[in-house]
């Protein structure tokens, strides 16, 4: 089967969850179809980036956005009561551009990641599938509600916005998929139940633990300018740090992710590391003890989590970012914390119980080795297909 598959953003390097879910995912397709990527692009993608994909496409059709269009576009898609993020990835050149690749290539299926792409697609008359990834709209209520008052009026607007798209979007695709069962209960459609879920994997090549020389009490990972991130970093190392200092006077942090927001870089000092982008974050794992992820937005499955404990770190994370996760309460496979208290203690406990620190690290481990290996993970996909 020929299947096209349409992405926001080109997939590679893996330093976003959704490149990362759509480059595995497109392996696992390559093994039984012909996978044609088309990826929007804010820049020239490199011939040693496209060298990544040849093992597993077919054929790899980048597509640069044009910065001054996008402007245009985000007005367009504001007056059509659109969400700003469909007008920030559409523009009508680049709809021709989709129109002819699908001409050439006579694709089977289309499989389009994110609601954002769905405006080049969702009058097709070829099957669609169309993985909502995250309940977006969840996500940007969130923001609204603790985001700076200046910034209220937009994410109320966008959430609003992104819930009727959501909604509007469900009926033009034959098949929609989501990564939790959480998420897709949040969806604003009254056939929700619909929605199969897709679970993101991890690479056990590269996440497997190598036994290194611990350098970092903490580490916290994921790509530093997305505002969920910025909010776990500042409150990782302005809430729950401060806590641990006296008792732990040499405690060291690493914040490990491309794209650092200038609110990340300012928490560098002699105890916390902000690596910026690196070529390896098995490396950075590997020489970190705990695993940290106190997130307060956001939706979704994160995907640090499940690399953290494929390394056999122990994890600590809200409850918000653990639930996502298959049985992990019954599995015991995390500690999930709803106070700035809870992660104190949690941590205090882990570095000072040796025995605690590595049930909990082999709890993790064997967990994410029975749920979350990409080829079982992509098996509903298949399906689907």
């Amino acid at each position: 089967m020929k299947i096209l598959v349409l992405l926001s953003r080109f997939p590679y390097p893996l330093e976003k969850g959704d490149k990362l879910r759509a480059y595995h995912q497109m392996r696992q397709l390559a093994t039984k179809h012909e996978v044609y990527l088309v990826a929007l692009s804010d820049y020239e993608v490199s011939d040693d980036d496209k060298q990544q994909l040849a093992p597993y496409c077919k054929e790899v059709y980048p597509i640069k956005i044009d910065a001054v269009r996008r402007f245009f576009n985000l007005g367009r898609a504001f007056f059509k009561g659109l969400p700003l993020q469909c007008g920030f990835f559409y523009n009508k050149k680049i709809q021709q551009s989709i129109d002819n690749i699908i001409e050439k290539v006579q694709p089977d299926t289309i499989y389009c990641q994110l609601f954002r792409m769905a405006e080049y697609v969702k009058n097709k008359s070829i099957k669609k599938v169309l993985d909502y990834q995250d309940v977006f709209s969840k996500g940007m209520w969130r923001r609204y509600e603790r985001g700076p008052w200046y910034k209220k009026p937009f994410f109320k607007m966008e959430a609003k916005r992104v819930g009727r798209y959501e909604a509007e979007i469900f009926d033009k695709f034959d098949y929609k998929t989501i990564i939790t069962e959480i998420d897709r209960d949040l969806i604003p459609h009254d056939r929700r139940s619909e929605i199969v879920v897709v679970p993101n994997g991890v690479d056990f090549d590269t996440f497997t633990n190598t036994g290194k020389e611990k350098n970092y009490d903490l580490i916290f990972s994921g790509n530093m300018n997305y505002a969920p991130n910025v909010d776990a970093a500042e409150y990782l190392c302005k809430d729950i740090y401060p806590h641990l200092r006296m008792e732990f006077p040499d405690m060291k942090i690493a914040l490990c992710g491309a794209n650092p927001a200038a609110r990340v870089k300012a928490l560098e000092n002699e105890h916390v590391k902000v690596t910026g982008w690196v070529d390896s974050m098995a490396e950075w794992y590997a020489q970190s003890k705990i695993f940290v992820a106190p997130m307060r937005l956001g939706t979704g499955l994160q995907n640090k989590l499940l690399e953290a404990m494929s390394m056999q770190l122990p994890c600590v994370t809200s409850t918000l970012a653990g639930k996502p996760l298959i049985d992990a309460d019954k599995h015991q496979a995390v500690v999930m914390c709803q106070t700035t208290a809870d992660y104190v203690n949690t941590i205090r406990r882990l570095l000072k119980d040796s025995e605690y620190f590595d049930n909990l690290a082999i709890r993790g481990n064997q967990y994410v080795h029975q749920f979350y290996d990409w080829t079982a993970a992509t098996k509903p996909l298949m399906e689907i297909l």
